[in-house]
């Protein structure tokens, strides 16, 4: 609550009963500054029902830390506490933070909780590893109070500023077929074209996501367009951009496809040669056949990044190229992580240091949008 309360934000603790055993009311009601809601008739002389009445004024709903009960029952939607009944009334962001034994964590049913609350449009701020209570190492350590309270704020900024508007994503690697059996494709996880796209629809746009084969849930909120191929990929694109604000080409696009051979290739014991052919250069072709839509490209890059995402900028035709250091560890492709120069058509360019994709993705959403103005115009800084 302290780091609520550095940011100059109200906390209003609800307590189950079986957190009352772990605190006590008096110390969470002295740090927020407010009387403590319990399991039990607190509010029982309010006019009105309170769990739908405090729903109405929360900016985002915190779980933390959030047992394995606890997820279990926000996903299948029962409501026998104070928690839980809240949960279902509130419309609000909802945020949750697990906390519970590594065993606990991964087995599957948890697994498939945290994957249901997802797809709701829960922001599940994943734990660490560290010292649990059972005196061993491992996954399940809530994450650390910052983090949460980051997470929390980032939520509670949905907004209507891109009410209206159509956003479209691209997310994702693209699949080039070898074989029946056997494709090339890269490392890309999705994870940042997905943050892209929730935090454009956490802003009230109508976002269309263009992904390719991925492992992670789909953000809330959006339509989702699945593809395998780069051509599937370019089809589907040129297709949804119709009408669209804002085109983000976030995937890692195949620049190459080899020649398929409609037969499984054997092993013979002598080298196989592949003959890769030039991929189509969405990007490219957006900028080319554009008309008002702001056109976002995004770059990774092993070396001098600013100049190589400088390049790409002025030979691609778009407004904005972010770029990033895929050879740092940590950062960029298949991480959790990033840290990117956004670079705009007028020559302005901003470093943003190493965040969650979730973050980064924050940043160049406000970036596109709020400076899309002057560097239409060609303004500087």
């Amino acid at each position: 609550m302290r780091g609520f309360d550095r940011r100059e934000v109200a906390v209003q603790v609800l307590a189950t009963e079986n957190a009352t055993r772990f605190v006590a009311p008096l110390a969470l009601a002295t740090l927020s500054r407010r009387p403590v809601l319990r399991d039990g008739l607190d509010r029982a002389d309010d006019a009105g029902v309170w769990h739908v009445d405090l729903a109405r004024e929360v900016a985002a709903l915190v779980v933390a830390p959030a047992t394995a009960n606890v997820v279990a029952k926000l996903a299948a939607g029962i409501a026998d506490d104070i928690l839980t009944t809240f949960a279902l009334a509130v419309t609000a962001p909802v945020v949750v933070a697990p906390s519970m034994n590594t065993r606990m964590l991964l087995h599957p049913a948890t697994q498939e909780n945290l994957r249901v609350l997802r797809t709701r449009g829960v922001e599940v701020v994943d734990p660490d590893t560290g010292w649990l209570a059972e005196r061993e190492i491992g996954w399940g350590r809530m994450a650390e109070p910052e983090r949460i309270v980051d997470a929390t704020l980032a939520a509670a900024r949905r907004s209507r500023e891109l009410d209206g508007r159509t956003v479209v994503v691209t997310a994702g690697p693209t699949r080039e077929r070898v074989d029946p059996v056997r494709f090339l494709s890269n490392r890309s996880s999705g994870k940042m074209g997905f943050a892209i796209a929730a935090a454009c629809a956490a802003r009230g746009a109508s976002v269309v996501l263009v992904h390719g084969p991925v492992e992670i849930a789909p953000p809330w909120g959006v339509r989702c367009v699945a593809v395998e191929t780069a051509a599937e990929m370019r089809a589907a694109v040129m297709r949804e951009r119709r009408g669209a604000a804002a085109v983000f080409m976030v995937a890692a696009v195949s620049d190459f496809a080899p020649r398929y051979s409609s037969s499984k290739i054997h092993r013979s014991g002598e080298s196989v040669t592949l003959t890769l052919d030039p991929q189509p250069d969405i990007l490219a072709e957006l900028a080319r056949t554009r008309g008002d839509e702001i056109l976002v490209g995004f770059a990774a890059e092993t070396d001098r990044v600013v100049e190589g995402g400088r390049r790409k900028l002025e030979e691609k035709g778009v407004d904005f190229l972010v770029a990033n250091d895929v050879a740092n560890d940590g950062i960029g492709i298949d991480a959790n992580d990033n840290e990117v120069t956004i670079l705009a058509r007028d020559g302005r360019l901003w470093h943003v240091p190493r965040a969650s994709k979730r973050e980064i993705a924050e940043t160049v959403v406000d970036r596109v949008f709020r400076d899309r103005g002057a560097v239409a115009a060609g303004g500087g800084p």
